[in-house]
Protein backbone atom coordinates (compact mmCIF):
# COMPACT_ATOMS: atom_id res chain seq x y z
CA UNK A 1 0.00 0.00 0.00
CA UNK A 2 1.41 3.35 -0.97
CA UNK A 3 0.80 5.97 1.75
CA UNK A 4 -0.40 9.42 0.86
CA UNK A 5 0.50 12.70 2.53
CA UNK A 6 -2.84 13.66 4.01
CA UNK A 7 -4.62 16.46 5.85
CA UNK A 8 -4.93 17.04 9.59
CA UNK A 9 -8.65 16.13 9.73
CA UNK A 10 -9.16 13.37 12.29
CA UNK A 11 -12.24 11.38 13.24
CA UNK A 12 -11.59 11.40 17.00
CA UNK A 13 -10.93 14.66 18.82
CA UNK A 14 -8.85 14.09 21.93
CA UNK A 15 -9.20 15.82 25.29
CA UNK A 16 -5.61 16.62 26.33
CA UNK A 17 -6.46 16.80 30.04
CA UNK A 18 -8.07 13.35 30.02
CA UNK A 19 -5.15 11.96 28.02
CA UNK A 20 -2.69 13.21 30.64
CA UNK A 21 -4.60 11.11 33.19
CA UNK A 22 -4.86 8.04 30.92
CA UNK A 23 -1.36 7.89 29.43
CA UNK A 24 2.09 7.65 30.98
CA UNK A 25 4.24 10.76 30.67
CA UNK A 26 6.25 9.09 27.89
CA UNK A 27 3.13 8.03 25.98
CA UNK A 28 1.75 11.57 26.23
CA UNK A 29 5.04 13.15 25.17
CA UNK A 30 5.37 10.86 22.14
CA UNK A 31 1.76 10.94 20.92
CA UNK A 32 0.81 14.54 21.70
CA UNK A 33 4.11 16.44 21.63
CA UNK A 34 5.70 14.53 18.72
CA UNK A 35 8.37 13.09 20.99
CA UNK A 36 10.63 10.07 20.48
CA UNK A 37 11.60 7.39 22.94
CA UNK A 38 15.25 6.34 23.11
CA UNK A 39 16.27 3.52 20.76
CA UNK A 40 16.17 -0.03 22.16
CA UNK A 41 14.15 1.05 25.22
CA UNK A 42 10.56 0.62 24.00
CA UNK A 43 8.36 -2.25 25.06
CA UNK A 44 7.77 -3.58 21.53
CA UNK A 45 10.97 -3.01 19.56
CA UNK A 46 11.90 -6.71 19.72
CA UNK A 47 8.48 -8.30 20.39
CA UNK A 48 7.89 -11.29 18.13
CA UNK A 49 4.37 -12.31 19.22
CA UNK A 50 1.47 -12.74 16.81
CA UNK A 51 -1.20 -10.03 16.94
CA UNK A 52 -2.07 -6.41 16.20
CA UNK A 53 -0.62 -3.09 17.27
CA UNK A 54 -3.24 -0.51 18.26
CA UNK A 55 -3.06 3.23 18.87
CA UNK A 56 -2.50 3.84 22.59
CA UNK A 57 -4.76 6.92 22.39
CA UNK A 58 -7.85 5.70 20.48
CA UNK A 59 -7.34 1.91 20.10
CA UNK A 60 -7.43 1.93 16.28
CA UNK A 61 -5.60 -1.02 14.68
CA UNK A 62 -2.45 0.39 13.03
CA UNK A 63 -0.09 -2.50 12.25
CA UNK A 64 -0.05 -6.31 12.16
CA UNK A 65 2.74 -8.48 13.51
CA UNK A 66 2.94 -10.19 10.08
CA UNK A 67 4.35 -6.94 8.63
CA UNK A 68 6.82 -6.29 11.47
CA UNK A 69 10.54 -6.81 10.84
CA UNK A 70 13.82 -6.30 12.67
CA UNK A 71 15.41 -3.26 11.07
CA UNK A 72 18.12 -2.97 13.72
CA UNK A 73 17.15 0.66 14.41
CA UNK A 74 15.86 0.09 17.96
CA UNK A 75 12.20 0.90 17.32
CA UNK A 76 9.38 -1.34 16.10
CA UNK A 77 9.51 -1.39 12.29
CA UNK A 78 6.76 -2.37 9.88
CA UNK A 79 6.80 -2.49 6.08
CA UNK A 80 3.05 -1.89 5.76
CA UNK A 81 0.13 -0.45 7.73
CA UNK A 82 -2.70 -2.75 8.89
CA UNK A 83 -5.20 -1.41 6.36
CA UNK A 84 -5.05 1.27 3.71
CA UNK A 85 -5.69 4.56 5.48
CA UNK A 86 -5.08 3.40 9.07
CA UNK A 87 -1.98 5.61 9.21
CA UNK A 88 -1.69 9.10 7.70
CA UNK A 89 1.49 10.79 6.62
CA UNK A 90 2.47 14.44 6.80
CA UNK A 91 5.65 16.37 6.09
CA UNK A 92 8.00 16.87 9.05
CA UNK A 93 10.69 19.55 8.73
CA UNK A 94 11.78 19.50 12.38
CA UNK A 95 15.37 19.11 13.56
CA UNK A 96 16.71 20.45 10.23
CA UNK A 97 15.60 17.32 8.36
CA UNK A 98 12.97 16.49 5.78
CA UNK A 99 11.06 13.43 6.90
CA UNK A 100 7.59 11.96 6.66
CA UNK A 101 5.73 11.77 9.97
CA UNK A 102 3.33 8.87 10.60
CA UNK A 103 0.20 9.62 12.63
CA UNK A 104 -2.89 7.65 13.60
CA UNK A 105 -5.53 8.33 10.95
CA UNK A 106 -8.31 8.20 13.53
CA UNK A 107 -7.01 10.57 16.25
CA UNK A 108 -3.80 12.15 14.90
CA UNK A 109 -1.48 10.71 17.57
CA UNK A 110 2.18 10.92 16.56
CA UNK A 111 3.52 7.41 15.91
CA UNK A 112 6.93 7.90 14.33
CA UNK A 113 8.24 8.31 10.78
CA UNK A 114 8.17 6.59 7.41
CA UNK A 115 11.40 5.89 5.52
CA UNK A 116 12.02 4.37 2.09
CA UNK A 117 14.61 1.84 3.25
CA UNK A 118 12.42 -1.12 4.21
CA UNK A 119 12.17 -4.63 2.79
CA UNK A 120 10.12 -5.72 -0.17
CA UNK A 121 7.32 -5.94 -1.08
CA UNK A 122 6.89 -2.22 -0.17
CA UNK A 123 10.43 -0.94 0.37
CA UNK A 124 9.05 1.13 3.25
CA UNK A 125 9.92 1.24 6.95
CA UNK A 126 7.41 2.62 9.40
CA UNK A 127 9.71 3.42 12.33
CA UNK A 128 7.27 3.58 15.25
CA UNK A 129 7.61 4.49 18.93
CA UNK A 130 6.53 1.67 21.25
CA UNK A 131 5.00 4.34 23.50
CA UNK A 132 2.41 5.12 20.81
CA UNK A 133 1.31 1.48 20.56
CA UNK A 134 -0.70 -1.05 22.52
CA UNK A 135 -0.20 -4.69 21.50
CA UNK A 136 -3.06 -7.16 21.41
CA UNK A 137 -2.02 -10.76 20.87
CA UNK A 138 -4.09 -13.14 18.79
CA UNK A 139 -6.02 -15.60 20.90
CA UNK A 140 -5.24 -19.23 20.28
CA UNK A 141 -8.19 -21.05 18.69
CA UNK A 142 -9.54 -24.36 19.94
Amino acid sequence: MKPNIESNDFEVKVDKAKLKEKLTSTQYHVTQERGTERAFTGEYYDLKSDGHYHCVVCDAILFKSDEKFDSGCGWPSFYEMAEQGSVKMRPDHSHGMERTESVCAKCGAHLGHLFNDGPMPTGQRYCINSASLKFQGKSKGK
